[in-house]
């Protein structure tokens, strides 16, 4: 079964391509929704983001992520501790799930791939990306937060032209429709595509 890493920065939509994906009949794995579970799930997870952001990280045994993202978008040094903790346990649950799924290839949808070198555990890369100003506007609207706040987490991400270079394949996510038949397209080349790590 191939792996498949599906990416692209914040408001690019790429959860919407996840979707069409689904459609077709594809297993998503969603790392940002099973990193949350992840995190008040492993003990020894909930031990190490303790030592990391202190007593506050936890209120109810239930994980406070409005204070820990308040920390980390401000810090990239303290994100990418957070990272380096969180993402091998959220490969090691995909890799998990990945044997239970029976399909040609699944799919990981993660906002970093590119930045920590994951993209080399997948056989293939999708890049999902879409002009600034459309990508703030709907981050804006989805989130209700301001224009700065946006752009501030997009800092924290490699732009699209240093991601570009390593993808598989690319969906300019502008209008629906023509990403829908983009999608398609990819499906089918990958339905053929041999395994490629």
């Amino acid at each position: 079964m191939r792996h498949v890493g599906l990416t692209g920065g914040i408001g690019s939509g790429k959860s919407t391509i996840a979707e069409y994906f689904k459609a077709l009949g594809i297993p998503v794995y969603s790392s940002d929704a099973r990193a949350k579970d992840l995190m008040e799930s492993n003990g020894q997870l909930k031990v190490e983001l303790i030592r990391l952001f202190g007593d506050k990280a936890y209120v109810n045994d239930c994980l406070n992520r409005t204070y820990i993202a308040e920390l980390v978008f401000s810090n990239p040094e303290l994100l990418d501790r957070l990272n380096t903790l969180v993402h091998p346990v959220v490969r090691a649950d995909f890799m998990a799930w990945a044997n239970l799924q029976n399909a040609p290839y699944v799919i990981q949808e993660a906002a970093v791939l590119f930045e920590n070198g994951g993209y080399k555990n997948f056989d293939y890369t999708i890049l999902v990306k879409a002009p600034l100003e459309e990508r703030v506007r709907r981050v804006m609207v989805r989130d209700g937060v301001s224009r700065e706040a946006v752009l501030s987490r997009i800092q924290n991400q490699w732009s699209d032209a240093q991601k570009e270079p390593l993808a598989d394949f690319v969906i300019e996510n502008l209008d629906l429709e023509s990403s829908r038949e983009i999608v398609l397209k990819i499906h089918e080349l990958l339905l053929q595509a041999p395994k490629n790590r």
